[in-house]
């Protein structure tokens, strides 16, 4: 019963916003096996495709005659053949009708899936479900690093006081005054160049090869030392792991500043409560004060300021997505999607549905997330 009467407190908009919230989670989430799964063809599902399916429109979405020309070229030659023949037309003529009963009757018998297919013929359904549990796992895992981070560091300095708080709410002044998004991308890339110069080996070579050139010509020790210096081997996938760790890390580690000045203002603030005076009357250890009685009570602006970093994540990972040094590929994001299908918008044929269905998904489940952070803001923080 407590549980309900909290939903209820949270207002209208939160509701809605936890509704929409719960239904995108669930069907990202319970569609994995299906998006991850092997296809026919052995690749993965949201992986798998052809290009002759390439940039097929979705059910719903109005055709144009350029597009019905080339979806009725995609129809079976036996079957185009047939239907031309009950209209008294050439196969040739047939493909080509936009209008009217013989076209009505190749509509029929297109290829269209639910959002259309990408550039490569996967199809685009699939390929948003996997992108949706890949950005949402990327935001709460982003999210828990910056509560984590921002919430340790903001109690310390509100317990400690004295000169380390200074200290430390300085070190966050400075932090604050760097460009966050610059900041981002920067520890983003250098993760990658890291991992790049360990799997290659350039440095160990080079300082190798500068070491032995006193007595040898250089020329000759270059093969010398890639046989010494070998790359290591590292296995695609603990490449992408390693990657979206990075990933995970810059966002992380520069999202927690606001936080550690909430949490330093309300340990600051809980400190002088008579319950922490008696449990030090009472001769219990600073660390149980801490841990026991203050932590506890730091449990509700936590959690609303984490629902509110979840949306921030979730767009920081898009973003470094859709400049291509976020989730590494073939594996989608929301943000990588819609840079894909960024691409396909042109005044010839526009395939407008490629970065629509990315783009209107992250944007309800971002609205979605302010809501619900809105509604325990107001219920939880005074």
């Amino acid at each position: 019963m407590r549980e309900h009467d909290e939903i209820r407190r949270l207002g209208f908009p939160a509701k809605v916003g936890l509704l929409v919230l719960g239904l995108v989670c669930l069907l990202c989430i319970v569609s994995l096996p299906f998006t991850l799964a092997r296809g026919p063809s052995g690749q993965p599902r949201y992986n798998e495709g052809d290009l002759g399916d390439a940039r097929l429109p979705p059910v719903w979405a109005p055709v144009s005659p350029l597009q019905a020309a080339r979806l009725n070229a995609r129809v079976p030659e036996g079957r185009l053949r047939e239907i031309a023949a009950m209209y008294g037309l050439t196969p040739e003529q047939a493909a080509e009708a936009a209008t009217g009963p013989c076209a009505d009757s190749l509509r029929r018998e297109w290829r269209r899936t639910a959002l259309g297919t990408d550039a490569q013929g996967r199809s685009l359904a699939v390929r948003v479900l996997l992108g949706g549990a890949v950005s949402l796992a990327v935001g709460l895992a982003a999210a828990l690093i910056s509560v984590v981070i921002g919430t340790l560091y903001g109690a310390v300095a509100g317990y400690a006081g004295g000169w380390l708080d200074g200290l430390l709410m300085r070190i966050v002044d400075v932090l604050y005054g760097l460009p966050y998004v610059l900041l981002v991308v920067l520890l983003a890339v250098a993760g990658d160049a890291v991992i790049d110069e360990w799997v290659n080996r350039q440095h160990e070579r080079a300082s190798w090869v500068a070491a032995q050139a006193e007595t040898t010509p250089e020329s000759d020790l270059r093969a010398e030392a890639l046989r010494r210096f070998p790359p290591r081997v590292l296995a695609e996938s603990t490449r992408r792991a390693m990657g979206l760790l990075t990933l995970l890390i810059a966002i992380g580690g520069v999202s927690w500043l606001s936080l550690s000045r909430v949490v330093r203002g309300q340990v600051m603030s809980l400190r002088q409560r008579p319950f922490v005076e008696a449990a030090r009357a009472l001769g219990a250890s600073p660390w149980r004060v801490f841990w026991r009685h203050l932590m506890p009570n730091l449990a509700g602006p936590v959690l609303v300021y984490a629902t509110l970093t979840v949306p921030q994540a979730m767009l920081q990972e898009s973003f470094l997505s859709f400049l291509g040094i976020g989730v590494p590929p073939p594996i989608p994001s929301w943000g990588s999607l819609a840079s894909e299908g960024l691409a396909e918008i042109n005044p010839y044929e526009s395939s407008w549905w490629l970065p629509a269905a990315p783009g209107v998904m992250l944007a309800v489940t971002l609205l979605s997330l302010n809501f619900v952070g809105e509604g325990l803001r107001r219920r939880w923080v005074r």
